[in-house]
């Protein structure tokens, strides 16, 4: 039964994902969203850890101290911030790095999907936005990331999906200034 519950979590979850793409004009990235939770890897222990009002990663990083499904996600799909870390060459540590904007788009459109999966009929336009805001994952995303997203969460937020996903495919997939990156005059 957990296996039935988790295949139909995970499948409306890139549903989703794959309609709020498309709306953005990333048709092939909403056709592969997630793919790699159907692997063995992720998908056992989603089953396994299961619960259906939140991620089972959480679950199993809470028994065994980390999320194998996690560690293997993150490092297959470009759309979270953790995959977009690099050695620092004059530092030798590891950092964030900026996202580029057509991963941006996407983590947008997956954090909505998470929250609607998850929250069911609780959830808002401000979700995602509460959501982040609420968790210490902000402080790990590069600051320029952080701030895009921050940006169009509260665009979610304050205008809706509709406008937020215009917006999305009309200026940030085509490479044009967020409004605190434009010169004064340049409106």
């Amino acid at each position: 039964m957990k296996a039935w519950q988790h295949f139909k979590t995970i499948t409306t979850h890139r549903w989703i994902v794959r309609g709020a793409c498309f709306r953005m004009g990333l048709i092939w990235q909403g056709l592969t969203h997630d793919l790699s939770k159907y692997s063995p890897t992720e998908f056992c222990q989603g089953v396994r850890y299961y619960q259906g009002v939140r991620s089972p990663n959480a679950a199993e990083r809470e028994e065994k101290g980390y999320s194998e499904a996690w560690i293997h996600h993150k490092g297959r799909n470009r759309h979270h911030y953790e995959y977009w870390t690099d050695m620092n060459s004059k530092s030798r540590c590891y950092e964030s790095v900026p996202m580029p904007r057509r991963y941006l788009a996407e983590m947008v459109a997956d954090r909505i999907a998470a929250c609607k999966v998850y929250e069911g009929e609780y959830y808002t336009p401000e979700s995602a936005l509460r959501y982040l805001m609420r968790s210490k994952e902000k402080d790990l995303i590069h600051p320029q990331t952080r701030k895009e997203l921050e940006f169009l969460l509260t665009m979610l937020r304050d205008e809706g999906e509709e406008k937020t996903f215009h917006y999305i495919r009309t200026r940030v997939l085509k490479g044009k200034p967020f409004p605190w990156e434009e010169e004064p005059g340049n409106h």
